[in-house]
Formats: C-alpha cells, sequence, structure tokens
C-alpha cells in the first residue's frame, strides 16, 4: 500500500543509500549526468529527468537548482521545463575554438615544417602550463617530440613565453606568485626577474626562444596565436635539435614563426595584439 502510495504521488522508492550524505564525487556524478540529459532534450521537465536518471524528485530539483545558479541550466518558470544554460554554451564554445584550431592549424604547420625543416606545434595556455595540441613531425631522424595532450611548463617553454609577452609584468607575477620556477637546465629562466627580463626582449622582438631551457640540446622559436579578443590563447612553434638550430637559423625562422602565427589568428577570425 505504502508502494502504490509513493508511485501515485510520482516519486519513486528512494534507495536506503540516498538518504545518506552523498560524497562530492557521487554529487558530481549525477549533476554531470543531468546535466547530459538536459542537454540531449529540447526542454526536459523534472519528473521525466527524474525517471531518466533514476533519482528522487526532490533530488534532481536540488542538482538542478545548483547547476542553475552556475548556469550550466536554466528554468522556464511558465512551461516547468529546464535547458542548457548559458555557461555552458560558453564552456561548449571554448572546447569548439580549440578544436577549430587544431583543425585551422594544420595547413599552417606543415607548411612550417616543410618550410624550416623541423617540427611544428601548436599549445595553448592552460592555468599556468601550456598544453601541445597538435604537432606535424619533421622528417629528420633525430626531431622534436610532444604528444597532443602533453604539460609543459610556461617560464620554460617557446610558445609558453610567447603567450607571456603579450600580459602585463602585473599579469605574469600574478600568476607565478607563490609558485616556484623548475630549474631544467643552467640555461633555465628560474627566477621571476631573469624572466621579466627575457619577456621583455620577447616583446622587442616579436617571437620567443627556448634555448635549451627546458631540455639540454633542444631550441624552439615561438610565437603567440590570439582570439578575436585579441587575448594570446595559443602560440604556434618549431622545435628541433640545437645543433640544426643554430644563431642565424633562429634569427631566420623567427619572423617566418611570427608571420606564420598572424595568418593563423586571422584565419581563426582573431585579432591582432600590437604594442
Amino acid at each position: 500500500m505504502a508502494e502504490h502510495q509513493e508511485k501515485t504521488r510520482g516519486r519513486p522508492g528512494r534507495k536506503p543509500a540516498e538518504n545518506a550524505a552523498p560524497s562530492s564525487v557521487q554529487v558530481l556524478d549525477r549533476s554531470l549526468k543531468l546535466l547530459d540529459l538536459v542537454a540531449r532534450a529540447d526542454g526536459a521537465a523534472l519528473t521525466d529527468l527524474a525517471d531518466q536518471s533514476g533519482m528522487a524528485p526532490s533530488t534532481v530539483h536540488r542538482l538542478l537548482t545548483s547547476l542553475s545558479q552556475h548556469g550550466m541550466v536554466a528554468h522556464d518558470g511558465e512551461t516547468g521545463a529546464w535547458t542548457i544554460g548559458v555557461k555552458a554554451f560558453e564552456i561548449g564554445t571554448a572546447y569548439l575554438r580549440f578544436r577549430k584550431l587544431g583543425t585551422i592549424s594544420r595547413p599552417f604547420l606543415k607548411q612550417l615544417m616543410e618550410g624550416c625543416g623541423e617540427t611544428a606545434n601548436i599549445a595553448i595556455e592552460d592555468d599556468g602550463d601550456v598544453v601541445f595540441i597538435s604537432q606535424v613531425e619533421s622528417h629528420a631522424p633525430m626531431r622534436a617530440f610532444f604528444r597532443p595532450g602533453r604539460r609543459g611548463p610556461i617560464h620554460a617553454s617557446g610558445i609558453g613565453k610567447a603567450i607571456l609577452s603579450t600580459w602585463p609584468d602585473a599579469r605574469i607575477e600574478a600568476l607565478l606568485a607563490g609558485r616556484t620556477l623548475q630549474h631544467f637546465t643552467d640555461k633555465t629562466r628560474d627566477t621571476l626577474p631573469t624572466l621579466l627580463e627575457d619577456i621583455a626582449r620577447i616583446r622587442t622582438r616579436g617571437w620567443s626562444i627556448d634555448d635549451e631551457e627546458h631540455t639540454l640540446g633542444m631550441r624552439c622559436v615561438a610565437a603567440p596565436i590570439f582570439d578575436e579578443y585579441g587575448e594570446a590563447i595559443a602560440g604556434i612553434s618549431v622545435s628541433g635539435p640545437a645543433v640544426r638550430l643554430p644563431d642565424s637559423k633562429v634569427d631566420a625562422f623567427g619572423p617566418v614563426i611570427r608571420a606564420a602565427a598572424e595568418g593563423l589568428t586571422k584565419a581563426m577570425g582573431g585579432r591582432l595584439k600590437h604594442p
């Protein structure tokens, strides 16, 4: 009889575990499940979401309310439908932007690799690191290789320093405040003053150089890529063994890589940032 009353009220019977305080991971899993269900529907009712998720309507309402506060979902007061929120759209747009970057950059990477004879790379900045998203490898037997998804320290990376060079010093200091700049080689800019000195030279030159600062025997030349707001979101580089990249080649490659970065910026609908 009690079971029948629960069903007539549209509330499925609760599992014992639901009465216990859910862990943070459990809450996150349930919230992401609901977000996925909302995204798949063209306006979803709370009762439908409860049925599809297997959660109690009260639990669903609590999680949706929390997601709504973060802009991940929205509620239509007239129809009662839950839809995807603006913040979720922004996050999805960010993903598409970098996916777009990976696709549009391929011809530029190939052209750089063929013109310079060295491996060409694309990486983005993420939380004080650089993350490599695409690469076209050199045909040479000894060459640089960066697995897509690999993270690297921003202060010891050609692309990382290229991106930092577009920021004011105060922003760089705020990012690195309290961090230890890891020492990799004797050439690593592992103090803020030496890094800022290098950044100043990069701003004047228009491209950055990783002069064996992360890995002995490897050099890199890089330039920043900008979005539609003139913010540096990524960088493009050429990297290879130092024996094949003497100063004369680095000086010759710099303008070529900067031109490729500017071309890629325009191809993505970005806006160049001028000093």
